[in-house]
């Protein structure tokens, strides 16, 4: 009988883009029975899925199959990521964490295979790789293959290699791909290579989903999102599911160029990465979430919340998606969010969105005081709560005769 350990059959993780595409024609020269899996976390249309498909079989794949990803992002990532309400050095939305579950599509057809042997298009340069590996190596005993870091051993320029290796053996490559890395899924679309590599102004070709200004329109957009648990459950009173709640979010708010920027990121491996990114729905999710956890959740819990967000990130972010630690933070992150349902009115004229209006039985609203307007107890209390509460300094300054500390 044969083991996992001899079979000839390889799973690769498929986008149809220029890394994966080069790696299935290598792969089947270095003896492998190629099977593709493309795990559809959304961000593609239908004409896409289906170029990747057919992608897939003008390449020679053993077999593919289409994965629908967009509920496992949603409870996997989404979730918790709004509950943490933090992006990694407080700008990156981590739109590549849909390679966690595409990691478990890609381990679920290999065991429909009966094999242990797993590939991937990351390059050696970058934090996918250690994601992808990370997250196989904690799920069991695989094998892992990476054709383009193999390649990178003894070519320096990869991705023009690769372009060549399949134009050598008849195969095209689309033209955007010959400039720039683009990733697109359900929480957004990040692009880098050409111009963005070297810290330039991005080019035109340098764009997803956000219109640019001159396209956005007249009419400012109002959009309302009812929050149970910290989860967003309807959008305008229509209750949908997690994922095509956050599909439409993205449609609705790229049109006014939300949830567009660049940012150079301090990545695992030591490298400076710079990327241009578009995460429409996302940032207006979390605009809405944090107006209503503002209002709801206590003082020191909105001190000491961002605290374990920005671990949880981290971890996230650098590939520690299965380690214990990250479950222990989110029992919290799920705790914190007891109180924190509502409704919340987001308006966009544009580039930016606003939570410009909250409704929640939590509201932590003193019925006797209103801050800076009315209050319900005395001066007397007011000045006593002063002293006490500024004490320590006041008694440095009168024992240091208000001396400088240096």
């Amino acid at each position: 009988m044969t083991s996992p350990n001899d079979s000839r059959d390889i799973v690769l993780a498929f986008s149809g883009g220029l890394d994966t595409s080069f790696c299935v024609p290598y792969l089947k020269e270095q003896g492998w029975n190629v099977h593709t899996v493309f795990a559809d976390t959304g961000g593609v249309d239908a004409e896409e899925r289906a170029f990747i498909e057919a992608r897939a079989a003008e390449l020679g794949v053993a077999s593919h199959v289409t994965v629908d990803g967009g509920p496992a992002i949603w409870n996997g990532f989404v979730k918790p990521f709004v509950w943490a309400g933090e992006g990694y050095q407080g700008q990156y939305p981590l739109l590549v964490s849909d390679r966690y579950l595409i990691v478990d599509a890609s381990l679920a057809r290999a065991k429909e295979l009966g094999t242990n042997a797993i590939a991937h298009g990351c390059t050696g340069m970058g934090n996918d790789q250690v994601r992808f590996d990370l997250a196989v190596k904690a799920s069991g005993d695989y094998r892992i293959v990476a054709p383009i870091r193999e390649i990178q051993k003894e070519h320096t320029q990869t991705r023009a290699y690769e372009q060549a290796y399949l134009e050598a053996r008849g195969f095209g490559v689309r033209s955007k791909q010959k400039q720039y890395t683009i990733n697109e899924n359900l929480l957004g679309l990040t692009m880098s290579g050409a111009e963005i590599d070297s810290w330039e102004a991005p080019g035109d070709g340098a764009r997803g989903w956000c219109a640019k200004r001159e396209h956005w329109p007249a009419e400012a957009l109002d959009v309302t999102l009812r929050f149970v648990g910290g989860e967003a459950v309807a959008l305008d009173g229509n209750e949908m599911a997690g994922d095509k709640l956050l599909a439409k979010l993205n449609t609705m708010f790229a049109q006014y160029g939300v949830g567009r920027g660049m940012y150079t990121g301090d990545t695992t491996i030591g490298l400076k990465g710079r990327i241009v990114f578009e995460a429409p729905g996302l940032t207006a999710l979390l605009a809405a979430h944090r107006a209503l956890e503002e209002a709801v959740l206590t003082k020191l819990q909105n001190r000491f919340k961002p605290e374990i967000a920005r671990k949880w990130v981290e971890l996230v972010y650098e590939g520690f998606y299965h380690d214990p630690l990250k479950t222990d933070l989110e029992a919290y992150l799920a705790s914190s969010q007891a109180m924190v349902n509502g409704e919340v009115l987001l308006r966009t004229n544009g580039g930016r969105v606003d939570a410009v209006a909250v409704r929640s039985p939590h509201i932590l609203n003193s019925k006797g005081a209103t801050y800076a307007q009315s209050a319900d107890w005395g001066v007397e209390e007011a000045e006593g709560f002063i002293k006490l509460f500024g004490m320590s300094s006041t008694l440095w300054a009168q024992v240091n005769g208000g001396q400088d500390a240096g």
